[in-house]
């Protein structure tokens, strides 16, 4: 399904998500963060550090950093892979899903409550 917007619209909803984001009580993610998060979530697995950086064009230890801190919150959680220990697996949680759910819900009312 399209959306046709232009382009003050778009940056009205972005505007105005971002002011919701601050208001919520939820954990506030980077940009960079958040571009991983979806990576992990609505992309296909298996996901490692090794690809997330190169679909990002970013370095590993970005990579990592932003995984810190996303494990921290359990968000995603990392394990070895058993068939080659020089590769971390990236593993989505349930608390991961439900913050991405929470997050596409605070979307969607925010662009009903745009102005047309």
């Amino acid at each position: 399904m399209a959306v046709e917007m232009r382009p003050s619209q778009a940056l009205r909803l972005l505007h105005e998500f971002s002011l919701a984001q601050v208001h919520d009580d939820a954990p506030d993610l980077s940009t960079r963060q958040l571009a991983i998060l979806l990576c992990v979530y609505l992309e296909s697995p298996p996901h490692t550090v090794r690809g997330l950086a190169a679909r990002l064009g970013v370095t590993k230890p970005v990579i990592t950093r932003a995984l810190d801190t996303m494990g921290e919150l359990g968000f995603v959680s990392r394990r070895r892979d058993e068939a080659d220990k020089r590769n971390v697996i990236i593993q989505r949680t349930v608390e991961g899903a439900l913050y991405l759910e929470r997050l596409g819900d605070l979307v969607v009312a925010t662009a009903r409550n745009l102005p047309r």
